[in-house]
């Protein structure tokens, strides 16, 4: 199974506790077509059976001991705490204080955010599309965690890059409305349209939340193919995970 980890994870790297966090790579499940091979989406139209086989593979291959807490992701703005999960919840981010309790979002170009605390002791997961991005989820995320959000570290996993996110007037009017800076995140095209880099306009919500160390992992969901799906790229499609807890 091929995983993709942020930097803070290495022993001796920026956390003083080990806290454990990745990205899954498309390979290595069950699926076919182009749910192929490792669909972790419910979700997508693929085979229910696969999806489940999938995620037992997960769990199996990237040694995660408890159950995982699958969000309903629906492009919004609630956060909820491990604590208060339950089987079909509605959120787009997750906190966490326990050791040994897995967070996952499912992405297939939005951006996952995996955070973490300096001390290791509290982590969170988001799944950020423009809408959240720009309705304020990040923030919201960052509230939501106990840890200052100067002692905050951030990981933005594979996702889909500037030069195949085109987006119209409304979505860059959503950012650029709330942040001037934002201008500098469109890019205008032949057709009209923009082409959003959602990674800075990431950085830049987590900068005006507090964080400051924001490390990415520099994948493209939509070029890659073969590591990677992308809904921008073939729609249907399976989704990936991005799992993070704090190690036991």
């Amino acid at each position: 199974m091929q995983l993709v980890k942020p930097g803070w994870v290495a022993p001796g790297g920026l956390l003083a506790r080990k806290v454990d966090a990745f990205t899954t790579a498309r390979t290595g499940g069950v699926s076919a077509d182009a749910y192929a091979s490792l669909n972790l989406g419910d979700h997508v139209g693929d085979d229910g059976h696969c999806v489940a086989r999938n995620r037992e593979l997960l769990r199996a291959g990237a040694d995660i001991g408890q159950p995982l807490l699958w969000l309903q992701q629906v492009h919004g703005t609630k956060v909820i705490h491990a604590d208060d999960w339950t089987e079909g919840v509605e959120a787009d981010a997750i906190v966490s204080d326990t050791p040994g309790q897995p967070l996952v979002i499912m992405t297939a170009d939005c951006l996952p955010i995996l955070l973490a605390s300096r001390r290791g002791d509290e982590v969170a997961a988001v799944h950020a599309g423009w809408r959240g991005l720009a309705d304020g989820l990040v923030a919201n995320t960052v509230a939501a965690m106990k840890t200052a959000a100067s002692d905050v570290v951030a990981w933005i996993g594979p996702s889909i890059s500037q030069l195949h996110y085109e987006v119209d007037e409304t979505v860059r009017d959503a950012f650029v409305a709330k942040d001037h800076r934002a201008t500098n995140c469109f890019l205008p095209n032949e057709r009209g349209r923009w082409f959003a880099d959602l990674k800075t306009l990431a950085v830049i919500s987590l900068r005006l939340a507090g964080v400051r160390r924001v490390t990415d992992a520099n994948l493209c969901s939509y070029q890659l193919a073969d590591r990677f799906f992308s809904h921008r790229r073939e729609a249907p499609c399976g989704r990936m995970a991005s799992v993070i807890q704090i190690s036991r």
